[in-house]
């Protein structure tokens, strides 16, 4: 965890509170030592932030410091909850760590009967990763960093069928079907969009270049596409 999340994490689990958080709650919250707790903390109070408390006794926060917490109804924090849990479940490694902190951020501002009822939702989406998911879940990754950076992809692809082509493409988005993932493109070879699963591609590799975002190749034009293709069907 990146040291300005966890000072972000230390004031917000100190909101609210009447009674002063020990610093070993928050070690175990966050996942650190106890010295880097303590350390943390008066980096935040010389830094002005009015946090009242020594190590061995506890923190919080100076009253009449406070600001309301977030809000949210029963019904949205369960779905803040449940789509956690299925990014870390079927997302890349990098989206499953943001999920998971952005989770951290939101209960350590919520009022105590609303954390219970995030820790009682009952749909659930198991990690579960052996050798071969967890290279998968890599892929996402890569993929994901390479639509960020505009990077043209060579891929060696295998169809349905079995069949290999190789197709240079520029990376639009990832979408998830609930069984499969798809990798949204313009690919150069067709100079049309297309579609490509992530578990057929046999070989994936940076061309080192960049592509521009066009009007007519790029995101916008993609979905555009993909509406008119689907209502087609219909």
């Amino acid at each position: 965890m990146r040291r300005a999340d966890r000072l972000f994490l230390i004031i917000h689990a100190l909101r609210g509170r009447r009674t002063a958080l020990p610093a070993r709650s928050l070690a175990g919250t966050l996942g650190v030592s106890l010295r880097t707790v303590y350390r943390d903390v008066a980096d935040l109070q010389l830094s002005g932030v009015p946090i009242e408390g020594e190590a061995g006794v506890g923190y919080v926060l100076r009253k009449g410091a406070d600001i309301p917490p977030l809000m949210f109804t029963a019904d949205e924090l369960e779905s803040l909850v449940v789509g956690t849990r299925f990014v870390r479940a079927f997302a890349g490694d990098r989206l499953s760590a943001g999920a998971q902190a952005a989770l951290m951020k939101i209960e350590a501002v919520l009022p105590p009967e609303l954390r219970e009822r995030s820790s009682r939702t009952r749909i659930y989406a198991p990690v579960w990763r052996d050798e071969a998911q967890a290279a998968f879940a890599a892929r996402i990754d890569r993929l994901h960093a390479a639509i960020e950076g505009r990077q043209v992809l060579r891929l060696d692809y295998r169809d349905e069928a079995g069949r290999s082509s190789e197709r240079e493409v520029e990376p639009l988005c990832l979408a998830f079907w609930g069984g499969a993932w798809t990798l949204g493109t313009w690919c150069r070879l067709r100079r049309d969009f297309r579609n490509f699963r992530p578990d057929r591609i046999a070989g994936l590799g940076e061309t080192g270049e960049c592509f521009a975002d066009r009007p007519e190749h790029n995101l916008d034009a993609y979905l555009t596409a993909m509406r008119s293709y689907y209502a087609g069907m219909d």
